[in-house]
């Protein structure tokens, strides 16, 4: 199948390929795999669509890592790959490495991954490792390198997210607080900063779903 007809098939289902690579065998790719192809929301609208879906009103526990598992399964019969998921460990599968070597996600200056796309908010909710090989658009460039002002390194409210790396106790005592109601239901203020992801559109609702799941 060819790139184009991949990416009109995962849409259907509101996801998007966030990024793809032709795997060595230091990627710990599947074996055989000639494409393993990155999938993640696409914005607007993901989160309208999948919480609508049977998974989110069964009251049964992880609604939107059991509807990533049926419709990239899916997806997975339907063109003779095999299904990859970044949950579901241990061990779990290196996605954060396989988007580095896809070329469209990098480190950002707070060190959270930044995507081309979706920004500092960029997700993965699956893969495929296809037996063939599939030509991959040309890869784009870094956004940190020509964003003015690297608003994500002065954001945080108390500091967690520095260029010197992430501070997971401080984000999460500030959290705890009154203050910290803003980053649970809007999401991440360093994340939402982030131009790139101002513009991918992510509602309120997925973030405080993600906060949610991270604060626990």
């Amino acid at each position: 199948m060819h790139y184009t007809e991949l990416r009109d098939l995962v849409l259907k289902d509101q996801l998007d390929i966030l990024g793809g690579f032709h795997p060595i065998p230091s990627d710990h790719a599947p074996k055989g795999s000639l494409t393993v192809l990155l999938f993640g929301p696409s914005e607007p609208g993901f989160w309208q669509h999948v919480s609508a879906a049977p998974e989110f009103v069964d009251q049964a526990p992880d609604p939107l890592d059991r509807w990533s598992t049926r419709i990239v399964g899916r997806m997975a019969g339907s063109v003779g790959g095999q299904a990859l998921f970044p949950f579901g460990g241990p061990p779990f599968q290196p996605f954060i490495s396989w988007a580095l070597r896809s070329g469209r996600a990098w480190v950002s200056p707070v060190k959270l991954l930044v995507h081309d796309q979706a920004g500092l908010f960029v997700s993965f909710r699956g893969g495929l490792a296809l037996p063939y090989h599939v030509e991959l658009p040309a890869r784009p460039s870094n956004p940190c390198n020509t964003c003015m002002g690297k608003p994500c390194l002065s954001t945080c409210p108390v500091s967690a997210m520095t260029d010197a790396g992430y501070d997971l106790g401080r984000c999460h005592g500030y959290l705890d607080t009154s203050r910290g109601a803003d980053c649970m239901t809007r999401g991440c203020a360093v994340r939402r900063e982030c131009p790139v992801s101002a513009s991918y559109d992510r509602r309120a609702e997925q973030s405080a779903f993600h906060m949610k799941a991270f604060h626990q």
